[in-house]
């Protein structure tokens, strides 16, 4: 494995790089405080390719590799991790999956739109009663013969109000547990379809998240995602993805507070000099540096897993489970390395920490990574 960086790649990266700093920091504070979804900022960004970036050219996405997607993630996450989640599903779930395994009905009526950032995705997994659990969907989706009939609610819905096209996965034979699934595309627009409460958030605060209610909603039987029963596989190959980047998400978050934590102990002086001259400072440096490099290679890892046509599972779940405790690791470090500076907003570390700790919840939390990975250990 050669994790050195293309040409292309730093291209990327630095064009990411730009668009945090000019576009997504300013008003990113205000954003947070007010749970304000950045509408502008995710249009620019549908403008510069950055939410259908692995799709096929040909339903206009831009063909990039998983790496040229986690280098995005880790440079937007930095400054604004409500905008880059809302890239992660775009990408990594609605976006790949269709991609992937929506026929080519599908994808010239949908994928085209949400390459471009003419609409968003949403993906409709988890339930009140089964979040990480996609074999326990209460969620029906009842064959009508042309059509399905859709009842149930989804919750913890990312761009739940904003999404035009959501994939909702539904049991349609319970009898057959999770190879009775569907998965499904439903547009905002039908009869039944209803937005629900949105969560008033710990952190990701300008990501709008909501829980949807479906009430009969017919659903075309040609929106169908694959096989009838293919619903549970959907999810899960799906999610696998969805794990590389919100690793690379945690990774941003993790280094955005390193190097803020970094160029505060450069100018702040205590006891006569900078702080970073202290070795209580100069070590929390230290080991902040060596975990974001671990975790980096190991999200680099996952990502080229997926390129190269590897199995990725266990090294996504890896990668999100030491990436996530990393950014909380991090962050409350940052803090410390701000004193009470760190304890307010204008500073961002604050943000940053409240951000962090829900990549180890969404995307499965710690516990469901590590039976991911112990699975795999013992499946041999």
């Amino acid at each position: 494995m050669d994790f050195s960086l293309t040409e292309e790649h730093i291209m990327i990266r630095d064009a990411a790089r730009d668009f945090a700093r000019t576009e997504l920091l300013p008003g990113v504070i205000e954003r947070d405080t007010h749970q304000r979804f950045p509408k502008e900022q995710v249009k620019k960004m549908g403008e510069l390719g950055f939410l259908g970036m692995m799709a096929d050219p040909k339903y206009g996405g831009g063909g990039m590799d998983t790496i040229s997607y986690v280098l995005v993630m880790e440079e937007l996450s930095k400054i604004d991790a409500s905008a880059s989640v809302i890239v992660s599903v775009n990408n990594s779930l609605v976006c790949w999956g269709l991609d992937t395994y929506a026929n080519e009905a599908q994808k010239e009526k949908y994928l085209t739109k949400l390459t471009s950032g003419e609409s968003i995705g949403a993906f409709c997994l988890s339930e009140p009663e089964a979040g990480s659990d996609a074999t326990s969907q209460q969620t029906t989706a009842i064959d009508k013969g042309d059509h399905y009939i859709l009842n149930g609610t989804k919750n913890w819905i990312t761009s739940g109000s904003s999404a035009d096209f959501f994939l909702v996965i539904a049991q349609t034979h319970k009898e057959k547990k999770h190879h009775g699934i569907n998965a499904f595309i439903v547009e905002k627009t039908w009869e039944g379809f209803e937005i629900g409460t949105k969560e008033d958030k710990l952190g990701i605060r300008g990501s709008d998240t909501h829980s949807l209610i479906f009430n009969d909603v017919k659903v075309p039987k040609e929106n169908r995602i694959g096989e009838d029963g293919f619903g549970f596989k959907f999810a899960m190959k799906t999610l696998s993805g969805g794990r590389i980047g919100i690793a690379a998400q945690a990774l941003g978050i993790a280094s955005g507070a390193y190097e803020l934590a970094r160029d505060y102990s450069k100018v702040r002086k205590a006891f006569g000099t900078e702080i970073c001259n202290h070795q209580a400072i100069a070590f929390k440096l230290a080991d902040m540096h060596t975990n974001i490099t671990a975790a980096r290679h190991l999200v680099m890892k996952s990502a080229w897993d997926k390129d190269q046509g590897n199995s990725y599972d266990m090294s996504s779940a890896m990668a999100k489970l030491f990436a996530s405790q990393v950014a909380m690791d991090t962050t409350v470090e940052a803090i410390q390395v701000h004193g009470g500076n760190g304890y307010v907003k204008e500073y961002h570390v604050e943000r940053l920490m409240r951000d962090a700790k829900i990549t180890q919840i969404y995307e499965g939390t710690s516990e469901i990574q590590k039976i991911v990975i112990s699975r795999g250990l013992l499946a041999d």
